[in-house]
């Protein structure tokens, strides 16, 4: 099987995420699935404005490049007020711009996310989904990630402590897995 190398954006730059500790959760189950996964850190990335399009702030220009070089991307993220984070939003907003250098376009992309609530995000997956088809960048539909955090779940450095929940998440990243082999292999 070909292991291909997925960049994280984790949606939360809070140090106690719940959405961290699933992507080190999948991060740790991903050599499984084939896939080796990666984090592209948002903490860094200034506020996108389109008076810097002529001449990249630093952080934003490695932010793209990570983004380009990754095989596809997975976006981790909580919900906040029925929708996304706005430091996940800012990150997309970067990684698409300026005008006509999308770093997003044609990359194969899937969303996750776990909340304390029983909807477990998915109304801000709707949101990012929504934003990834405008970006062109082809999405996992199925099967969909929304998980619930009860307590001890996910310990924090990872380790998923419910087979039910570890067996899902590997038949996730499985799918992750064939979603990008498909795209990859659409585009070459």
């Amino acid at each position: 099987m070909t292991t291909y190398n997925v960049g994280v954006i984790v949606g939360s730059i809070s140090s106690t995420s719940i959405n961290r500790r699933l992507a080190k959760a999948l991060t740790k189950l991903a050599p499984q699935a084939g896939l080796e996964l990666t984090e592209i850190p948002i903490a860094p990335l200034p506020f996108y404005s389109a008076d810097n399009d002529a001449s990249i702030p630093a952080e934003a220009a490695d932010f793209k490049a990570a983004v380009e070089k990754a095989d596809g991307v997975i976006i981790v993220t909580p919900e906040y007020n029925r929708s996304v984070p706005g430091v996940l939003k800012n990150a997309l907003d970067t990684a698409s711009r300026p005008w006509g250098d999308n770093s997003f376009a044609g990359k194969p992309s899937a969303v996750i996310g776990i909340s304390i609530g029983a909807v477990g995000t998915a109304v801000a997956q709707q949101h990012l989904r929504s934003i990834l088809s405008f970006l062109a960048s082809p999405e996992l539909s199925q099967p969909e990630g929304y998980l619930q955090l009860t307590e001890g779940l996910i310990d924090d450095d990872g380790t998923v402590t419910n087979e039910s929940t570890s067996e899902f998440l590997l038949s996730w990243l499985k799918a992750v897995h064939a979603h990008v082999a498909k795209n990859l292999a659409a585009a070459s």
